[in-house]
């Protein structure tokens, strides 16, 4: 009879396993919009599961557009992180038609982040006729924002999936630790090119530059969308022969012909710069890969000799 209760009890459990009575025990399902959140969602979920990656490869989430497996993971999604429509402007509307039942975290609009207005004048000399948002929202690349990103992964989380918030919650202690350390050795190799000029494709560094004392001169344009004039790009030519500037850099994300347009009899360096890291893999050590390779990019580029 005892047996009899024990193999009723058992066959009780595996229906309610089968049935989805235990549902709430598998792993949330999570869709992230780019690579750098990517990395960051999916190093807070180490070992209990992977978030869907929206941008991928070298996509662009200014002129992205959703594939039928995208709508699939948004319809299916428990939870969605993203920077915020003014990023990816692509996902606003999508949220809501096509995610309704998810927790939507926009981290540009978390506790902790330090938001940098975009810079217009003051930056470059002609402005960029494209509208944009009146913050700049690169904010992964402050390793501080990062840390607040973290945080912030961890505890919605473990809202929606608080079996495992023991779990979320030492992850992100763990890559707390890694970022903290990663924020040093970027300072270490940065600080010292304080004051070499140097262009790059779009404004967009902005939180690394503020972070680290980096000096750029220019932007090709204030918004990868925007298309600068003649005007500008005379201009830009001309700071980089007055100012001795040391490199201009491109972005593997949008075509080379202005960057060989601008630096053409220059003598300045081309080099790659890309705050999305394309070409790097997805998963839970990219944020640390991407920064590291930013800064690589940087200094290698930086430390050649000066334009003549």
């Amino acid at each position: 009879m005892v047996s009899f209760r024990v193999f009723c009890v058992a066959m009780v459990l595996a229906a309610a396993m089968a049935t989805g009575v235990w549902a709430a025990e598998k792993p949330p399902k999570v869709v992230t919009s780019i690579k750098p959140v990517h990395a960051l969602v999916a190093a807070v979920m180490n070992g209990v599961g992977d978030p869907h990656l929206l941008v991928r490869g070298a996509a662009s989430p200014h002129d992205f557009v959703l594939k039928p497996s995208d709508a699939r993971a948004l319809a299916d999604a428990d939870a969605v992180f993203w920077i915020g429509p003014e990023l990816e402007s692509f996902l606003a509307r999508a949220l809501t038609s096509l995610a309704a039942k998810a927790r939507h975290t926009a981290l540009h609009a978390i506790s902790g982040i330090r938001l940098r207005p975009f810079r217009d004048t003051g930056y470059d000399k002609h402005e960029d006729t494209h509208a944009h948002a009146a913050n700049d929202m690169h904010i992964w690349l402050d390793p501080a924002n990062a840390i607040a990103m973290v945080r912030a992964i961890a505890s919605n989380l473990s809202e929606i999936d608080p079996g495992r918030g023991a779990v979320y919650g030492g992850n992100a202690e763990h890559v707390i630790r890694e970022i903290e350390t990663l924020d040093g050795d970027l300072g270490q190799m940065l600080r010292p090119l304080a004051g070499r000029p140097y262009v790059v494709f779009h404004n967009a560094y902005q939180y690394l530059e503020t972070r680290y004392g980096l000096a750029p001169i220019a932007a090709i344009t204030l918004h990868p969308d925007g298309h600068p004039g003649a005007a500008r790009i005379k201009d830009i030519r001309r700071r980089i022969t007055a100012a001795k500037a040391r490199c201009i850099f491109s972005e593997p994300q949008y075509p080379s012909r202005l960057i060989a347009t601008v630096s053409a009899g220059t003598g300045v360096h081309v080099a790659i710069l890309d705050p999305l890291g394309a070409a790097l893999p997805q998963g839970p050590n990219t944020y640390t890969a991407l920064m590291r390779k930013l800064a690589g990019a940087l200094s290698d580029c930086l430390t050649v000799k000066s334009a003549e």
